[in-house]
């Protein structure tokens, strides 16, 4: 058993690279070696969002405080509310981010995956 406490792990700012907007993220790498998993608290401000991206594996956000918004490609933007638990599919492409009117701090964990990054979303996308 492994305490992987936040008061402890430094947070870093998103990259603009990755990132619309401004987010803050804590990691916790090697949470768990078989299978591997990484784990991610991305705290957002008010319409940040990840650009479009996908994951070898399978991928769990679970919203901690705010509205997320987050879109599969070709499907409709959907959001979802503190406690609420988005499951993510190996290879498919989406985004995730804060709504509109508050930040947005949510848990990634990421397992067995590798991360592939796209293009930003843009205000349209992520306003539809």
């Amino acid at each position: 058993m492994r305490l992987f406490s936040l008061a402890g792990i430094a947070s870093e700012p998103s990259d603009p690279k990755t990132f619309v907007g401004r987010a803050r993220l804590t990691r916790m790498n090697g949470v768990s070696v078989a299978p591997p998993a990484n784990v991610y608290r991305v705290a957002f401000e008010a319409r940040a969002r990840t650009h479009w991206h996908a994951h070898s594996g399978p991928q769990l956000l679970q919203i901690v405080e705010g509205t997320c918004r987050f879109q599969k490609e070709g499907e409709a933007v959907c959001e979802a509310a503190p406690g609420d638990l988005i499951a993510v599919a190996p290879g498919e492409r989406h985004w995730h981010g804060a709504g509109p009117d508050g930040p947005m701090t949510h848990v990634a964990i990421n397992i067995d995956a590798r991360t592939s990054w796209f293009e930003a979303v843009s205000d349209a996308e992520y306003g539809a």
